[in-house]
């Protein structure tokens, strides 16, 4: 078996499911912002002079919210284009050195 074939299906295997987990933190900003949104037009509909300060409060914190999803986008992009390449030289180092010493891969 040819260690860079292991080694690189290795490696693209754990970026794929790293890219993927990280790609859910897109899921709570969504339902972060949405909710927030409700209660900012309670909170008008019920108090319509505060109606300046909900709204520069609900942008500030739907801006905050936002930058985690971002993070996560960030991750799994760099997960799925820039890893894999680095990944796969450690894993072939790692391979061989297991094969050096007799260690079974199976």
């Amino acid at each position: 078996m040819d260690n860079t074939v292991l080694a690189k299906g290795i490696a693209l295997a754990g970026c794929a499911i790293g890219a993927g987990l990280a790609l859910i933190a897109g899921v709570g900003p969504g339902i972060g912002e949405g909710s927030a949104a409700a209660a900012a037009c309670e909170a008008v509909g019920r108090q319509p002079e505060s109606r300046g300060e909900v709204t520069s409060t609900l942008i500030l914190g739907c801006a905050l919210a936002e930058t985690t999803g971002l993070y996560g986008l960030i991750i799994g992009i760099l997960l799925i284009f820039v890893a894999p390449g680095s990944f796969v030289n450690i894993l072939k180092n790692a391979v061989e050195w297991a094969v050096s010493k007799g260690i079974p891969l199976q």
